[in-house]
This record gives C-alpha cells, structure tokens and sequence, in this order.
C-alpha cells in the first residue's frame, strides 16, 4: 500500500510557510482525562503547536475549557456541527482523543475536512477499519499519525539505538508486559462497542509497540491464551493475556497484559552479549533505564511525551516531510492484534496477516 504521507494540505502551509513561524492550530476531539489532563496542558508548552478548537458532546465542558483556555465560543464544536470546521482556517490538525471505536469516523470525517490527522492508539478496532482511515486521508491528501508517544521518548529511543546498532550483540528475546488493576466498572474501556477489546486494545499494545521497533521486523506467528478471573466485570472485555510471538529472523517475544493487577510496566531485552530494559517503560513520565553493563547506561531527563510528538508532528507539516509512525504504523498492530485474538479462539498459533 503506497503512502502519501509527504503530502501536506496547502491549506494548512498558507497560515504557517516557515516552520519557525506561526504555530500549527490544533483541534482536540473529546475531552476526557487524557485531553484534559495531558494533551492539552501540553498544548501549551509545545514551539509548533497551540489549541485552536475543541470537540465535545457535552456543553459544559465547552464553557468550562472556554474559560480555562480563552478559547471563543465559535471555537468550540460539537459531534453533530464537527464538520463545520473545514470552513476554520485556524485549525489545521485534528487530534482524535475518543473511545477507540470513534476513532475511524472521525479519522475520515475530518479527512474530508481538508485537515491533517492525529489519531489517539489503537488507531482502530480492525484492521479493516485502519484501511478505510489511511485510504481516506490519502485521497485527502493530508497526513495521518498515530499517538505512539513512546517512539519520540529518550530512553526508548536509546534502546532502539541499542538494538539497531548491537551494542550488546544480536537481539535474540524480548520479555514485555504493562497492565494496570482497572477501577470504576462502568468505564467506556470495559464496553466492547466502544473499546474494541479491553486490556489489549488499552496498554497490552504499549508492549507489543516495544516488541516490534526493538525487534525491527513484524511477527510471523501468535500464540496467545486469555485468563478471565473476574467475569462480571470483564464480561464483554478481556482481563488479562499472555502471548508469544515469533520473528521471521529466529527472534522471539513473550508479552502480558493485564486489567487485574498492578506492577506490570517493563521490557527487557535479551542478546547475545548482554540485556538492557526499563522499568516503568510505558507511563507518562518517570522512565527508568539499566542495563547488563554498568558502563553503559540507559539513563535520560524527563520529557513531557504528549509535547514532543505534537511538535514533531507539526514540523512534518510545516517542513512537507514523511511522519512516523504513520497510519501504516496503526495498521501493523491491529493485524498481530487480531492474530492475539484468533489465537486465543482457536486455542492455535496464528499467523499475522500481511499489510
């Protein structure tokens, strides 16, 4: 599947030719926790970026951010009138922040509305569903990311360089797993309409993010088996998964993820003359980095992630150059995803579809 990610919208370049210029308007779709707590706070430290519009069905909090933020009151938008914002030459990038089974509508909707794409992990619920959305913003010509925070931070970016450059030799295992004890069990992430799958869908593809840039390569084959202790509350969602994966070099993985219990945020990587890892791998801050050699550490100042990428996005725009990880990005987990769940139906390894 060809990209066109170095397409850029001349609309969006007539507010902002010079890429030290005037900061690309960003409209934030949903105003939940990650909105209010970390993209938008980080809005205001980016050197690329700044908040120009809100989406949100509930109108309080439209007033609410209006005052907050000193937005107006044509910058605010809801689901019903969000089309309308093609018509807003302030905004040039729409980031998808809503329950995952939203992202692919509203992907395409403001494809359509002439405005480049961030779409929040998983990028959708299928395979199928990232197609549409990457086939959209093509025949847009806008540019499509995926929130995939961890690639721009430090410390995964050093271990990236560690393993691309064999530092301690030829990478030959990865053990990963984040997961978390979910609370309140009347959450969106626990309905299957709108979350797509539950501990896996959630953070599980934090680890299998890990898996796949370390490794370099994409798995040719899941095994995967489910454990469902609470079954009420995880009824329509799955609680906890283990799976295995197999690389077409001889590499191999094995990754857990969990809604059930606490203290699961790591990788380790195992090569043939040494290992390296962080601990609290996947969180928003607070990366902690070792390896097998004391000379050589994995250590790094804090970043605010949400900033990073959103500056890096924008520079893509501004400066017509290629964006990763893409909407292509988005596509590869949700296919070795689909083979996690196949696996687990089956009760069989199975191999991962082709892009």
């Amino acid at each position: 599947m060809k990209s066109v990610l170095g397409a850029t919208m001349a609309s969006g370049l007539a507010h902002s030719a010079e890429p030290g210029g005037r900061k690309l308007g960003w409209a934030l779709v949903g105003l939940g926790n990650l909105s209010t707590h970390q993209i938008a706070p980080a809005l205001l430290k980016t050197k690329h970026a700044r908040l120009a519009a809100v989406v949100t069905g509930t109108p309080e909090k439209g007033v609410a951010w209006r005052g907050k933020y000193g937005l107006t009151a044509e910058q605010i938008y809801d689901y019903g009138n969000f089309d309308k914002i093609a018509n807003d030459p302030a905004v040039d990038v729409v980031c998808v922040v809503l329950p995952n089974s939203m992202h692919h509508e509203f992907t395409i909707r403001a494809a359509k509305a002439g405005k480049h794409v961030y779409c929040e992990k998983p990028m959708a619920v299928s395979a199928k569903e990232c197609r549409e959305m990457i086939v959209a913003c093509e025949a847009a010509k806008v540019k499509l990311g995926v929130a995939y925070r961890c690639q721009f931070e430090p410390h995964h970016k050093e271990a990236m360089r560690f393993s691309r450059e064999k530092v301690f030799g030829d990478l030959r295992h990865i053990d990963a797993g984040f997961g978390f004890k979910s609370g309140d069990p009347k959450q969106w992430r626990l309905r299957a309409a709108l979350a797509g799958g539950g501990a896996l869908m959630d953070v599980g593809i934090y680890a299998l993010q890990a898996c796949r840039y370390l490794t370099g390569e994409e798995p040719a084959e899941i095994t995967a088996v489910e454990t469902k202790i609470d079954k009420v509350k995880f009824a329509e969602v799955d609680e906890t998964i283990q799976w295995a994966m197999k690389f077409p070099s001889g590499k191999t993985a094995n990754c857990l993820t969990t809604y059930s219990f606490n203290g699961c945020n790591h990788f380790t990587a195992f090569c043939e003359k040494g290992r390296f890892g962080l601990n609290q791998a996947y969180g928003y801050g607070g990366q902690s980095g070792w390896t097998s050699d004391e000379k050589i550490p994995l250590e790094h100042p804090h970043t605010d992630h949400f900033a990073e990428q959103m500056d890096i996005f924008s520079q893509a725009i501004l400066q017509q150059r290629n964006f990763g990880p893409s909407g292509h990005e988005g596509l590869k987990d949700l296919l070795v995803i689909e083979a996690i769940y196949r696996s687990i139906k089956t009760g069989k390894a199975q191999a991962v579809e082709a892009i």
